[in-house]
């Protein structure tokens, strides 16, 4: 089956695309289940919390050049699909089994979603790889699809009103985590890896300044590797697939957090004539 229709609503439902109506997504549906936590949705609704919204991603274009499924859940990257990823990138070298360890704690850096961890025979820990997942977020909510979903195995619209916060979550939120839990990984001299979706480093790409994200060298202590969603025609769903590795230091992340390069400031003479444009609009300034 083609790729079905994206638009302004939500992708996949309790884990399973939004056209999907077998008996096993019905009853995920219903059951609030999560096939990636193997148990309950832990995405509630604020007002109430035994209520699960179970959104996995969403439609959405923006600055994109098409409508794309967007993860705004961090378990969606919990896929077989992404570790098997990560040790054919990351742990070629590695000749002993390697286990997964969950939110361990890095000190004053918080936790760590996940770290790779490889044993000696004396039931040490030899090496281990920090992971991190970062979804993007939603402005508005996508609840009212869902309620429109539930009652009757469709949406009502094309056009829901939520929108996608890259700044928040990609740049306040995740960018202060590489920072703070890099300059640790930095001092361990060890690597640590951003899991993030391949629009997210677009967006990255598209404002601020990333021009010392390199092709991911294993000098670097940070890392991003991003993962996008194609549609599988034989499977009928979205299946997570790797896009892309890059790396950088710190000064790198330095750069990042600074915003965009001066090659893309504003002159003064171009923010006067916002100014102006504000103040007409505000009424602030009277039309001659």
């Amino acid at each position: 089956m083609k790729q079905p229709k994206i638009k302004k609503f939500p992708t996949e439902i309790f884990c399973h695309p939004y056209i999907e109506h077998s008996d096993e997504a019905i009853k995920a549906l219903n059951k609030q289940y999560c096939l990636y936590l193997k148990g309950t949705c832990k995405k509630p609704r604020k007002s109430e919390p035994h209520i699960k919204v179970g959104v996995c991603s969403v439609g959405y274009k923006g600055f994109l050049d098409r409508y794309q499924p967007i993860i705004i859940c961090p378990h969606r990257f919990n896929d077989k699909a992404l570790f098997d990823a990560i040790k054919e990138e990351y742990l070629t070298d590695w000749s002993k089994p390697i286990e997964w360890v969950t939110e361990v704690n890095i000190g004053v850096g918080g936790n760590v979603d996940f770290v790779a961890v490889q044993r000696d025979t004396k039931n040490k820990v030899d090496d281990f790889l920090c992971v991190e997942f970062q979804a993007a977020g939603t402005t508005g909510t996508p609840w009212q699809a869902v309620l429109d979903f539930k009652a009757n195995l469709k949406f009502e619209k094309d056009n829901y009103p939520y929108g996608i916060n890259w700044a928040n979550e990609f740049m306040k939120t995740m960018m202060q985590q590489v920072y703070k839990k890099g300059k640790i990984i930095d001092y361990w001299q060890r690597k640590i890896i951003f899991v993030i979706q391949d629009v997210a480093l677009a967006y990255l790409r598209q404002t601020v300044d990333t021009s010392d994200l390199r092709s991911a060298n294993n000098k670097d202590p940070i890392h991003f590797c991003t993962f996008r969603l194609d549609w599988n025609e034989i499977t009928v769903k979205w299946d997570l697939v790797f896009n892309e590795k890059v790396s950088t230091d710190l000064d790198g992340i330095n750069k990042i957090l600074g915003g965009a390069g001066k090659e893309r400031y504003l002159t003064q003479e171009q923010f006067k004539e916002n100014i102006l444009k504000k103040g007409v609009t505000d009424g602030v300034f009277k039309r001659n």
